[in-house]
């Protein structure tokens, strides 16, 4: 658990790295709201998944990269990362050098922090919720692998991609930058595609997983994907 928080608490530095240097300066109390719910989301999170799957956390530790992930998902699952580091570079450049777009109105902002936080809340209800939910796409037979169709699972098929997509939406919007709200459209559609890939493995490997898909239909989006 120690170390598990440690990382979190790395992961929030790293993070706070990304949003100062290319800003500039510390001086910007939005980021600094962001960094404080990331932490307490994060740290929540850690222990939430202690509790109910701490084999879970042990998976989620190493590197995001495995001997038995395809090499197609090895790209994506790169792009995805290398796409949401970008979003807050890109924030604290826009909001204090570039100006490309106009300042989103406070309204605006405020439901950016909203879908920011609901993003990650959905994440760790994702990660309660599924023992499995590793951060590369393989068959995880050491761990007998089953079918999760509770919870979060019964709304969507991909919560966690779910929640991150409204974490990459909402991040921009908080921090007054459109631009970084547009760049966020690059992870997503690597998610969109990763998505497709995920679900033709798990249909080959999963049992159970082809009847899922007819009993929940949305991957992404209720009503609409």
């Amino acid at each position: 658990m120690t170390k598990a928080i440690g990382r979190a608490l790395v992961y929030v530095a790293f993070f706070a790295l990304l949003l100062f240097v290319p800003a500039g300066t510390a001086d910007w109390w939005r980021a600094w709201v962001l960094l404080g719910i990331l932490l307490v989301a994060r740290i929540a999170s850690t222990i939430a998944v202690q509790l109910a799957n701490p084999g879970l956390l042990r998976e989620r530790s190493g590197v995001p990269l495995h001997a038995g992930q395809p090499l197609v998902d090895k790209v994506l699952v790169v792009g995805v990362m290398a796409g949401f580091a970008a979003l807050p570079a890109v924030a604290g450049l826009d909001r204090f050098r570039w100006h490309v777009l106009p300042t989103p109105a406070p309204v605006v902002s405020g439901l950016g922090l909203v879908l920011f936080t609901a993003g990650w809340w959905i994440v760790a209800l994702t990660l309660r919720t599924n023992a499995f939910a590793v951060t590369v796409v393989r068959h995880q037979k050491e761990r007998h692998h089953a079918l999760v169709d509770t919870g979060v699972y019964r709304i969507v098929r991909h919560p966690m991609y779910a929640g991150m997509v409204l974490v990459m939406a909402g991040l921009g919007l908080w921090l007054g930058s459109y631009l970084a709200a547009l760049v966020a459209l690059l992870p997503v559609s690597i998610l969109v595609v990763r998505i497709g890939f995920e679900e033709r493995f798990l249909l080959g490997t999963l049992p159970g997983y082809a009847e899922y898909t007819s009993r929940v239909r949305a991957r992404l989006i209720p009503g609409v994907w």
